[in-house]
């Protein structure tokens, strides 16, 4: 274990002070149908102590459809999105109640937050949600967040509760993220298939080989497997935001943070060098894209390189329906993603105009909004 990730790590933990603690179903599980209350109050204890030494904490919980299955005395996990919205609305009542109680007996009050991608796409709302938790915060109370299944629909759920924490970190400025899982970390190879497989203690960035790992298999109680907890580091880490992925149910791990000791378990995720503001970080990962442009080298060039604004002339392809202020991603001419942004021109408009230089729009269309597709400062080199 290298020296100098290790006093890298410490000090990180030892600086963070802002921090979004992720609650997977699987560390709340009792026998795979039920809520473990002595789980939660382990839980509960351990982020309680931290917000009593002047610590920030939200808690991203999952836990929702478990708990109104555990009422239902289900078996079998939901699989369609209307039951999976019927079940979550049974258990989500459940569950706050279990960590209002919880986290009374230990001192601190809770509030609930139920969002949906809908809440973090729109800027305004996604905005109104950061001032929410801040002035929680200012009131000493802790946001127990967590996807409003009662209402989401396939396009606009977040699909785990991973991506979730990592956008709620991002949207409040957090120091570090942690992931409770039911795994130990990150591992070389399937710790499910192979026993000797071997736990990665440091990434220092997502490159491709770590990208690889991701077939893992998915647990039975959980929706996401290893695939969406590296993803969401790897996001964290864009805007700045450190990531450690631990087992759940080691109740050592809160404690750790107190006393700075047993910080080797798990999995930590280094922040990036090239860090984006929280607007390019809510651009490049919070927003769903509406459809896509192809674009031709030199406009590539432009982009990662020079750092420049996205023109017309540069646009080979339109595809999709999107509109004016919609996300799009920018694809190179062999289908890899290069950047994403908001465009200036819908779709019907850009297929007019692709291709030309920026002289010629307002000939073409007979207006002219901007001479830039995606201005530079509304684009994200990804």
């Amino acid at each position: 274990m290298s020296r100098n990730y290790r006093e890298r790590k410490q000090k990180i933990i030892e600086k963070a002070r802002r921090i979004v603690i992720k609650v997977g179903s699987a560390v709340l599980a009792k026998n795979g149908f039920a809520l473990d209350h002595s789980a939660a109050m382990a839980l509960a204890c351990g982020i309680s102590a931290l917000v009593k030494l002047h610590y920030e904490v939200i808690v991203v919980t999952s836990g929702a459809i478990l708990s109104g299955m555990e009422k239902l005395n289900l078996r079998v996990r939901p699989q369609t999105i209307p039951q999976k919205q019927a079940i979550a609305a049974i258990g989500q009542s459940s569950l706050i109640r279990t960590y209002e109680e919880c986290f009374t007996k230990n001192g601190c009050k809770v509030a609930q937050i139920l969002l949906t991608n809908d809440d973090i796409c729109n800027r305004r709302r996604y905005l109104n949600a950061r001032n929410t938790m801040t002035t929680l915060f200012r009131y000493g109370v802790i946001p127990i967040v967590n996807e409003n299944d009662t209402v989401v629909t396939s396009e606009i759920k977040f699909g785990d509760n991973d991506r979730l924490s990592g956008l709620v970190a991002s949207l409040i400025n957090a120091d570090l993220l942690i992931i409770l899982s039911h795994v130990n970390g990150v591992y070389a190879c399937d710790p499910t298939e192979d026993p000797e497989a071997q736990l990665i203690p440091f990434i220092d960035q997502v490159m491709p080989d770590i990208k690889g790992l991701t077939n893992s298999k998915t647990s039975f109680i959980g929706t996401g497997g290893i695939q969406t907890k590296i993803l969401a580091a790897q996001e964290a880490a864009r805007a700045g935001i450190a990531t450690w992925i631990v087992n759940g149910r080691s109740t050592r791990i809160l404690s750790s943070l107190i006393q700075s000791q047993n910080l080797e378990e798990g999995t930590f995720f280094f922040p990036g060098k090239d860090t984006l503001n929280s607007r390019k970080a809510w651009i490049g990962y919070a927003l769903r894209a509406k459809g896509q442009l192809i674009i031709d080298e030199g406009a590539r060039h432009m982009l990662v390189v020079e750092k420049k604004s996205l023109l017309a002339g540069g646009i080979v392809r339109v595809e999709g329906d999107f509109g004016i202020g919609d996300l799009v991603r920018c694809l190179d001419l062999k289908g890899q993603e290069v950047a994403r942004g908001l465009v200036n021109y819908n779709c019907e408009e850009l297929q007019l105009i692709k291709g030309k230089k920026s002289s010629e729009i307002e000939k073409i269309l007979g207006y002219k909004y901007y001479d830039e597709i995606i201005h530079r400062d509304d684009l994200v080199v990804v």
